[in-house]
């Protein structure tokens, strides 16, 4: 997966990626349930640097339950999230699986806050999985 591109609903807001993800999973917190008007978020997470972003992208900052911001980063012409900006993770950004061009590439490792999950969203049992976010 080592260069890869994606963008918004409208394509307004375009980026690629020329870094192998970090870390990557799945989100079932409220916030994440509520943004995407779903069960949960799945994210790959790359170095900032690594990123080329053509477009506007506006920001929607909220303190996460670390008491530190995330920002959530989207098209302010569709509405569309595109991205992540979590302060807990510096120089980290978080790149929607839904907005990638190939989203058969994206491979979720874990599934994180699960005990906000919904009981109708099925998760993989073969992901580990963390009541919270993990510390180590």
């Amino acid at each position: 997966m080592s260069e890869f591109k994606g963008g918004c609903l409208c394509g307004a807001v375009r980026y690629a990626c020329s870094a192998e993800p970090v870390w990557s999973g799945n989100c079932h917190c409220r916030d994440c349930q509520r943004i995407s008007g779903g069960g949960y978020i799945s994210t790959l997470f790359v170095p900032e640097s690594s990123v080329a972003i053509t477009g506007e992208v506006k920001y929607y900052d909220k303190n996460g339950d670390s008491g530190q911001r995330v920002r959530r980063g989207f098209c302010p012409s569709c509405g569309s999230q595109v991205f992540g900006k979590p302060e807990i993770i510096p120089g980290v950004l978080g790149i929607r699986a839904g907005s990638l061009d190939n989203p058969e590439l994206y491979r979720p490792a874990m599934d994180i806050y699960t005990a906000s999950a919904q009981p109708w969203d099925f998760m993989n049992p073969d992901l580990p999985k963390f009541p919270q976010l993990p510390t180590t």
